[in-house]
């Protein structure tokens, strides 16, 4: 869980008993929407809702680690990896608190569109210079 401290957004998910299949765990589908509330609760960090610009995520990946049960609680950590022009690369790790284990890692690409073109454009440099300061509160110097 030490790892934890180098993700700057920790956001708390319960598991819900209907996240789970017929397989008895959680089906990988939520693990995509459990990534996803914790990037929206990192965007919110960055009053990008309020802006002229829409993100849109143009690829995402998640790593199966071990599988998840209800009832548990998950940490979905959350930290940008990597700035570009237009986009950005966020990265995940999902532990659980009944198993203190990690069960699941993750990524996705962000990427910046304008929100009359509806065409993808630069990074607002407020945006950018946001990310910098939530990510050094965690010793991430991007």
């Amino acid at each position: 869980m030490q790892e934890l401290n180098n993700y700057p957004v920790i956001y708390e998910q319960k598991v819900a008993w209907g996240d789970m299949d017929a397989f008895g765990h959680v089906n990988n589908v939520h693990y995509y929407r459990y990534m996803e509330s914790a990037r929206i609760a990192y965007l919110d960090l960055l009053n990008i809702f309020n802006q002229d610009v829409l993100t849109v995520v143009a690829s995402s990946q998640c790593k199966f680690i071990r599988p998840v049960i209800y009832p548990d609680q998950l940490k979905v950590a959350t930290r940008v990896e990597e700035l570009r022009n237009s986009a950005f690369r966020m990265s995940y790790l999902l532990w659980s608190e009944s198993q203190q284990a990690y069960v699941a890692s993750g990524d996705a690409v962000i990427v910046c569109v304008d929100n009359q073109l509806m065409q993808k454009m630069a990074i607002p440099e407020n945006i950018k210079q946001r990310i910098k300061e939530i990510e050094l509160t965690a010793q991430n110097n991007i």
